[in-house]
């Protein structure tokens, strides 16, 4: 089964990377775009896949708890 993990920074956390993407859409003509905020998606084939463990990976490796909330989705193929 396919695990699919979301990790972005928590509200209030400066997201410095989204603030320059939204400075070049902007300068490319994109004045309508008015927040970006960029985080990453982690995908990965687990036997018998438990939220439990999932977020145990999360916790330890996968996500920065202190400053990233992260949302776990487990897909059948």
């Amino acid at each position: 089964m396919k695990a699919k993990v979301y990790i972005r920074l928590k509200e209030g956390v400066l997201d410095v990377q989204g603030q320059v993407v939204l400075r070049a859409l902007r300068n490319l003509g994109f004045e309508e775009v008015e927040n970006v905020r960029i985080g990453k998606l982690i995908e990965m084939e687990i036997k018998n896949p438990s939220k439990e463990r999932i977020k145990e990976m999360c916790e330890r490796m996968l996500a920065n708890p202190v400053v990233e909330d992260y949302e776990i989705v487990i897909e059948d193929k």
